[in-house]
């Protein structure tokens, strides 16, 4: 995997992400990925599978006009990435606007589906 094929993987993502459509989704994971939300959770937090990847996603959908979001690639060696974002939520019925600045870390099978996918994130402080 090389910095442009790493970030259009980041760019299927997001959209995936806004259109939440199962094809897309699909697309982007192994059979047998696993996908950490909170990386130092306990294991049972990992969703691992395709089709447990698939339903966390479409159950926890975000709007599409609800977020932005720009996620580039920060370092890529061999099969492993990591990359830093941002999203911004705009104030809805979910909570208040806020931001979150993201990196994920990223382990890619040979044909370019993502197999680990691991987000850390952190919430930005109004002020």
């Amino acid at each position: 995997m090389d910095r442009a094929g790493v970030q259009h993987w980041l760019d299927r993502y997001l959209t995936a992400w806004r259109t939440t459509r199962r094809d897309l989704i699909a697309q982007l994971f192994t059979d047998d990925a696993v996908y950490r939300y909170r990386p130092y959770a306990p294991q049972r937090y990992a969703t691992v599978g395709l089709d447990a990847i698939l339903s966390a996603w479409l159950d926890a959908a975000d709007p599409p006009d609800s977020w932005r979001a720009s996620y580039e690639p920060f370092a890529v060696e061999g099969d492993r990435a990591a990359a830093i974002g941002v999203v911004e939520y705009a104030e809805s019925s979910k909570g208040p606007a806020r931001t979150y600045h993201s990196v994920f870390v990223l382990r890619f099978a040979p044909d370019g589906r993502c197999a680990e996918f691991s987000e850390y994130y952190m919430r930005e402080e109004p002020t």
